[in-house]
This record gives structure tokens, C-alpha cells and sequence, in this order.
């Protein structure tokens, strides 16, 4: 078997294409197919690192976990992490390459193209299946002309098309049938089924929209899929972007965290909002802070215009008032260079601002660098005050992704990295203050490690519920391959991929 592919294209962003191909992955390697996710082009800050260093999207990394592999940049080959509203930096095969306006992305799409059918041709030529993700709409009419990862992927692979709509958001005949009258007639042949996605309630009251959808679009439905609730984690911040200004019940800890404008990699706190008794708000105002158990200020793709839009919604007071009145604040990657004194940008590395006060809760100073630093990590905890001293000597796996190095007092580290990918370094990392209740480093992930958390969430006086579990993501990956086997005709799949 070689050069099977299934490509699943959204009638819009966020319709679920990555959590159906996430599933699909799942479904498929259970089945004893050698499988590989691929998405040609993702426009996201929640990206992973791979063994050998290489940068691509959260979803894809995610993707090839289901399908029992290790990531590699082949499976996301074009990362476009923005910057601005209309500036990104392109990651290519895994490293950053360029940083483009929406224009030049456009106008030198050729050399990116080249580069991304090559790792789709490798991805064939090694699996049995591949498994295609689009992007957003494959019929926005103004940017089909630079398309690069929907319809233009699926006619290079000759593709089969499995177009998903979203009926949770409404709309979904004129999602479906409006995309596919927007086809030109030889991508409109491409799709060989319709999936009508994050169903709530009884399935069998859109039988009759199942037979309207097939004889309108002249194409069979290949399921109606309920929505599932899990723990896998999101690929952009669209599942963030309505702050939650509403503060829990007394007795849940709460934890606000600023939803900055150039928020990255927001998953780190899927496994605190998980919990038991724990609510993690997102907030963009000062008036939604409330009076939170804890704060943590996230990554940022934009470190030093996330601190300014900080300051100019004055969450930068109200959070710097909290800390010295005892409260506990978190800085992970940029949230913590923005915890320092002041962050340095001599060569304009991410802004004109050479020189920017941080919030000053922790003694350290952020020099920006050209030279970007990803690598997955393994640590321990060294020791530090307070609840940190409870944890000395905890083993912690982590991954970063930075620009720039912080210049911290060894004396206030609380990390020691053991291992950067696969060499052995002995490199202190973090900084701590206040007792240990303000504190920051640069570890990504650091709160999957279930000793560590549940020792910090216990110092803002959580405690531990003995017969709760917290679903792993490989528990997660069979619940959405289960529920995908029973909602999807599979003898439909398997005659469209040619199974």
C-alpha cells in the first residue's frame, strides 16, 4: 500500500478539523496502518518542539502522538507564528526562516511550496496513509490565488476531500452547500464526503438534514459527529478568545491569566484547568481580575508588545499591587521575561523599543538575541523557599521555545536542566521571589508534571481530591477514536481512501 491520503477541509476556522484528524490518526493506527498527520501550512503561536529541535504546530505534534509517532517537521512544514496583526514569523522545516508581511508571504509563496510538497512526497512515500489537514475556508475567494494547504494540496496529492462543517456555531447548510458551490468543478470533485461536526443532542433528528445536504450537494454525508468534550490539546487561541470575567465558586481556586494579545502555547494550563476545584480564567481587563488565588502571565510570540498592551489596559498595576500583598504570580516564557526588571532589545530582534521596564517582581534582565533556543528538556527542581523546598529534587520534562537569554542571580534559580534534546547539561534556569510565591522560567509544559503541580496548587491551598484522574492523552486519543468509529461510516472511509 503507498500513497493513501484522506484530506478533511473546514468550511471555517475552528470547524475541528484537527481534533477529527487527531481521531482519525488514532482510529487508523489502531487498525495496524502506519499513518502521519500533515498540514502543509499552520498559522498558530501553540507550537511543539520535536526530538531533533524542530518548531511546528501543537495540532500536527499532537496528531503524530495519536498516531503513535515522534513529530517531525515533514508533518508541518510551513509555521507561520504572527507577530502582528499583519507580520508573522515563518518557521520552514522546523526553523525560523524569515519574518513577512501578509504581502511578501503571497508574493514568495513559490519557494515555500516547493519545500512543503517535498515533505508531503516523503510522508507518502514512508506511510501507508496520510492523513491532511486544511486550514480555515478553502473558498475565501481573495486568498485561493496564494493558497499553499487546502484545495491546491489536495489536487497536488490528488487527494480525496472530506469537508467538515461546525452545526454548533449555526448555519451549517450554508457552510456546507455554499462551500461546495464555491468549488471550481475539478475541486468540487475532490470531495467525496460531508461531515457534520459538534452535534449536541439526539443524532437522529437530523436524518432529514442528512438527506438535504446529500441531495443539494450531490454528495454523501460520511457521518454526524457529537461534540466531544477533551483533553487534547487546542491548536490556536480561537478556544480562548472569550475571557471569562466571572469569578468560580469559594471553594475552587482560582487562577487568572492575562489573554494576551500574542498568546503562546496556552496549553501549558490545560492539566491546572483539569483539576478538580480549579478554574483557570482568561481576562483582558483589569475590571475582570477579581481576587484570584493565583496569576500566571503566559508566552508570548510578542513579549515586549504584549507588556505594553499589558500596561495600557493597567493589568500591570493591579498585578504588581497583588504580589506585594502577598499574592502568587507565574511567568512562564515570556510571561516571565516580563516579570524582570527590564527587557533589552539592542537589535530590534521583535520590536524599535530597545529598552522596556518589566513589572520588577523578580531580579532578572531579558536580552533579546537573533539566535532562537527549541529544545525538548528534561530537569529537576534544585530547591528554592517555601513550597519550593518541598519538591527538591523533582523530576520535570518540559520543552522551550525563546528569544533571548535572562540574566538571573544563580542564587534565585529554582530549575537545573539535566538534558537539552539528547545532550547531557548542567544549566540553572528560572528565577524565584517573595518566599516562592512569585517565580518564572522559561520550561514549557512544566505544569503536566503532576508532582510539581499539584505542590504549587497545594501552596494557594488546594487540596488534592485522592479519586479524581486526570484523563492522559493517550486515554484521550481512544475516547475520540472510539466515538469517531461509531459516528463516521467507516465502510464509506475506507472505500473514498481505497482501503
Amino acid at each position: 500500500m503507498k500513497n493513501k491520503t484522506l484530506m478533511l477541509q473546514g468550511t471555517m476556522s475552528s470547524a475541528g478539523k484537527s481534533l477529527l484528524v487527531t481521531g482519525l490518526c488514532r482510529l487508523f493506527a489502531r487498525r495496524g496502518l502506519r499513518v502521519a498527520p500533515f498540514k502543509s501550512q499552520n498559522m498558530s503561536n501553540n507550537a511543539g518542539v520535536c526530538p531533533d529541535g524542530s518548531e511546528i504546530g501543537r495540532a500536527q505534534y499532537t496528531q503524530a502522538l495519536a498516531c503513535g509517532l515522534q513529530p517531525t517537521a515533514e508533518m508541518n512544514p510551513i509555521l507561520l507564528k504572527p507577530e502582528a496583526d499583519s507580520r508573522s514569523q515563518v518557521i520552514l522545516m522546523g526553523s525560523p526562516y524569515a519574518t513577512w508581511k501578509a504581502r511578501t508571504f503571497y508574493q514568495r509563496k513559490a519557494e515555500l511550496w516547493e519545500s512543503a510538497t517535498k515533505a508531503l512526497d516523503n510522508l507518502m512515500a514512508a506511510y501507508d496513509l496520510v492523513l491532511i489537514e486544511g486550514a480555515g475556508s478553502p473558498v475565501e475567494m481573495n486568498l485561493k490565488g496564494g493558497d499553499v494547504v487546502n484545495m491546491a494540496v489536495a489536487a497536488y496529492a490528488q487527494s480525496p476531500v472530506l469537508l467538515v462543517g461546525d452545526i454548533d456555531r449555526g448555519g451549517i447548510f450554508a457552510q456546507l452547500l455554499g462551500t461546495l458551490d464555491l468549488f471550481t468543478p475539478e475541486e468540487r470533485a475532490l470531495v467525496k464526503g460531508l461531515v457534520v461536526n459538534k452535534f449536541r443532542g439526539d443524532g437522529s433528528l437530523f436524518e432529514d438534514g442528512i438527506t438535504i445536504l446529500e441531495e443539494k450537494g450531490k454528495v454523501p454525508v460520511a457521518g454526524v459527529v457529537p461534540y466531544v468534550q477533551h483533553a487534547i490539546p487546542e491548536e490556536d487561541a480561537v478556544a480562548i478568545e472569550r475571557p471569562d470575567g466571572m469569578a468560580g465558586a469559594q471553594d475552587m481556586i482560582d487562577i487568572v491569566i492575562p489573554r494576551l494579545p500574542r498568546i503562546a502555547n496556552f496549553d501549558d494550563f490545560d492539566p491546572l484547568r483539569l483539576e478538580p476545584g480549579v478554574q483557570v480564567r482568561y481576562i483582558q481587563s483589569a475590571a475582570q481580575f477579581g481576587a484570584p488565588h493565583a496569576v500566571i502571565l503566559p508566552g508570548s510570540k510578542s513579549t515586549i508588545s504584549d507588556l505594553l498592551w499589558l500596561r495600557s489596559v493597567g493589568l500591570d498595576e493591579v498585578i504588581q499591587q497583588y504580589a506585594q500583598q502577598g499574592g502568587a504570580v507565574v511567568g512562564i516564557c515570556g510571561g516571565y521575561q516580563m516579570l524582570g526588571r527590564s527587557i533589552l532589545d539592542p537589535e530590534a530582534v521583535e520590536s524599535d523599543e530597545q529598552v522596556v521596564d518589566g513589572l520588577g517582581l523578580i531580579e532578572t534582565q531579558t536580552v533579546f538575541e537573533k539566535e532562537k533556543t527549541t529544545s525538548q528538556m528534561v530537569g529537576e527542581i534544585s530547591g528554592g523557599p517555601g513550597w519550593l523546598a518541598g519538591v527538591a529534587g523533582c523530576s520535570i520534562t518540559g520543552y522551550e521555545i525563546h528569544m533571548g537569554q535572562t540574566d538571573v542571580p544563580p542564587a534565585e534559580t529554582f530549575i537545573r536542566i539535566l538534558c537539552r534534546g539528547e545532550q547531557t547539561v548542567s544549566i540553572l534556569e528560572g528565577a524565584v521571589a517573595g518566599e516562592g510565591r512569585v517565580w518564572g522560567c522559561y520550561i514549557h509544559g512544566l505544569f503536566h508534571n503532576k508532582v510539581f503541580r499539584h505542590a504549587w496548587l497545594s501552596s494557594l491551598g488546594w487540596r488534592a481530591d485522592a479519586a479524581a484522574v486526570l484523563p492522559s492523552m493517550e486515554a484521550s486519543f481512544d475516547q475520540l477514536a472510539d466515538v469517531l468509529e461509531r459516528s463516521l461510516d467507516m465502510a464509506l472511509l475506507e472505500k473514498i481512501i481505497g482501503l
